[in-house]
């Protein structure tokens, strides 16, 4: 099927099948290390990798009807574009909570370090009395 494809179709197929390869392989990782490290920079790669470049190459490859192709390979873009569709959306809910929770973290922080902070002050007088 691949020789009935004219060679401007033949260029972008293989450069998208090579491409997506590459993103696939980034895009997992900063998944999986954001995920697991409660980093949210890794995570927001992640979900924008997936949304401004994975979603758009596997959707060509499913909906574009200038390629041939066969029904196994189509069954296949459909399930990667559903799990695709499907780590959207679980993405953007653990990033919103990775982020209020390193958001509470970073106002707990602030929050014992002023403590600490003001109870240096109360007591330095007291040690200037010699108390």
């Amino acid at each position: 099927m691949y020789e009935h494809l004219n060679y401007l179709y033949k260029f972008i197929l293989v450069t998208i099948l090579v491409a997506t390869t590459i993103i696939e392989i980034t895009r997992l990782y900063l998944g999986y290390l954001g995920n697991l490290t409660e980093k949210v920079p890794e995570l927001a790669g992640f979900w924008l990798l997936t949304v401004l470049l994975q979603l758009p190459m596997q959707g060509f490859l499913l909906f574009n009807e200038d390629l041939v192709i066969l029904p196994m390979e189509r069954a296949a873009n459909v399930l990667m574009v559903t799990m695709v569709l499907l780590e959207l959306v679980i993405g953007f809910i653990a990033l919103r909570k990775i982020t209020r929770h390193q958001a509470k973290k970073f106002h707990l922080h602030q929050l014992n370090s002023n403590l600490v902070s003001s109870t240096q002050h109360i007591s330095d007088p007291l040690e200037r009395k010699g108390l």
